[in-house]
């Protein structure tokens, strides 16, 4: 049985081993694999690995070997499905790994916007409190969370994380959800996007990226913002139109915009996000806890082994 990983490293720069993928066949690792380099590195493959690497119907189309395509993460957007599936083979992947990871992300960014933590302790470094006449200053705002209005867009496993990491500071919470009401937490409303947007103080965006959902946070959506919005984005960056987010900030409609993902990874230097005001961006980051990282590993040796047993998890197409 011979496994490939097409794209290694942001899961194991080193720090973890591979011998739970070495203990099941042939391994052979890669820290990264160029669309152009896939086949060649494919071609002997029984079981494909990728976390980021994009796999298509040409791909598939030319490894008539491969039998199972392991992604390395919950979303599984790089793979096509729908081609997957006409060549006869099943895509896993590795179901909240790390919930409680991004949901951790989302309360460190909503804190830098209200408490500033990061942003003064940078500015002390350059003097702001040791050139203070008083014996504390602030040159920006801190806000209380207590009673604000805060909608989780998509209700799954990090929402629901997201959802209990919040109650403590004594938000007010509110779910845009394709489930009903029913199945939600009795302290949580449900609610429409245009509602969260309008009335919400905070917005999380959790919900996966789908062929209906592209851009949905657009200017339409922002024209009618509640203004000082923070709006927290740990999914994906497709699913906002950056232009759109962009002037919305300038023009200061928008309160602030946080995200660990941008539409393009790594973005280009010109991104209007990353020179917009009041933007916190971190690198695609959330993930990749030591914990979560090998809870991946974990998920995917349980993949394999249900395939190999004949009764496969995970199975997304």
């Amino acid at each position: 049985m011979n496994i490939v990983f097409l794209d290694g490293f942001t899961l194991n720069p080193g720090d973890i081993s591979w011998d739970a993928f070495r203990k099941l066949g042939n391994f052979t690792v890669y820290d990264r694999t160029a669309s152009n380099e896939v086949i060649a590195r494919g071609t002997d493959a029984d079981i494909l690995i990728i976390n980021k690497t994009r796999l298509t119907e040409e791909h598939f189309s030319a490894l008539p070997r491969l039998k199972l395509v392991c992604v390395a993460a919950t979303g599984y957007d790089a793979v096509d499905v729908r081609a997957a599936r006409k060549y006869g083979i099943p895509v896993c992947n590795a179901a909240n790994y790390g919930s409680r990871a991004v949901a951790q992300m989302v309360l460190a960014l909503i804190l830098e916007v209200t408490n500033r933590v990061g942003e003064y302790a940078a500015a002390n470094r350059s003097g702001l409190w040791s050139n203070s006449k008083d014996f504390c200053c602030w040159n920006q705002p801190l806000i209380e969370l207590t009673d604000k209005r805060v909608a989780i867009v998509g209700f799954g496993n990090i929402g629901k994380q997201v959802a209990c990491l919040l109650r403590p500071f004594g938000v007010k919470l509110y779910a845009v959800s394709s489930k009903s009401q029913d199945y939600l937490p009795d302290d949580i409303l449900k609610i429409s996007l245009e509602e969260a947007f309008s009335t919400c103080d905070i917005v999380s965006l959790n919900c996966p990226l789908t062929s209906e959902n592209k851009k949905f946070v657009n200017a339409q959506l922002l024209g009618n913002t509640r203004k000082g919005l923070i709006l927290i984005n740990t999914a994906r960056g497709r699913l906002i139109d950056e232009e759109a987010v962009a002037q919305a900030l300038k023009e200061n409609r928008l309160g602030a915009y946080c995200c660990d993902v941008l539409s393009q990874e790594p973005p280009r230097p010109d991104n209007p996000i990353l020179s917009a005001p009041n933007t916190w961006v971190t690198p695609h980051v959330a993930w990749a806890t030591a914990e979560a990282r090998q809870r991946i590993i974990s998920i995917i040796e349980g993949n394999i082994k249900a395939f190999l047993g004949g009764h496969p998890e995970n199975i997304v197409n």
